[in-house]
């Protein structure tokens, strides 16, 4: 029995310090790991937040390039019949939509959609504006045609995206 308490005292106080040694390797081990999240997180965000803001430069100019009335006045040449103003618009839309689409990566559906929907109610202007048209009208004519409808709605798709893509990108700042 003796052999047993001996036993006992050595087992037992060796084993504490295993355990407190164990305790104190997980401990350190887990407050390293969290380290170089924290590290990793960083570099992260040393690269990501340049490339995030021009992502948003990007598309707030092409938001403004695709404005009506910046894209007229781009666009429109005196010759143009309203035909050919109007087909001209629409491959410029398209074609600044397809220059910018990989910038989606970078915002939110949210934000991606009202930059969508803003697209979207430009086009729309613009086949309505021409629907509103003789056959034989000129190019300034739709042109005309494309202000007047911009002044009533104000480019509110435009602006609404702009200010989703500018609150979205000061999340950073």
């Amino acid at each position: 029995m003796e052999f047993v308490t001996d036993l006992f005292k050595i087992v037992l106080p060796a084993g504490l310090v295993i355990y407190g040694m164990y305790l104190t390797v997980v401990s350190f081990l887990k407050k390293e790991r969290e380290n170089q999240l924290i590290q990793i997180k960083t570099k992260n965000s040393e690269l990501i937040i340049p490339v995030r803001l021009q992502a948003a430069e990007r598309i707030c100019l092409f938001l403004e390039r695709v404005t009506p009335n910046n894209l007229v006045r781009r666009i429109n040449q005196p010759d143009f019949s309203a035909k050919d103003l109007h087909g001209q618009l629409l491959f410029e839309i398209r074609e600044e939509f397809n220059h910018n689409l990989s910038q989606q990566v970078y915002f939110s559906d949210a934000t991606w959609q009202t930059v969508r929907s803003a697209v979207e109610s430009v086009v729309t202007m613009v086949n309505t504006a021409y629907q509103d048209l003789n056959e034989d009208a000129r190019g300034i004519d739709l042109g005309k045609r494309i202000f007047q409808k911009s002044l009533e709605h104000r480019n509110d798709g435009i602006q609404n995206a702009l200010s989703q893509v500018k609150s979205e990108i000061s999340i950073y700042f």
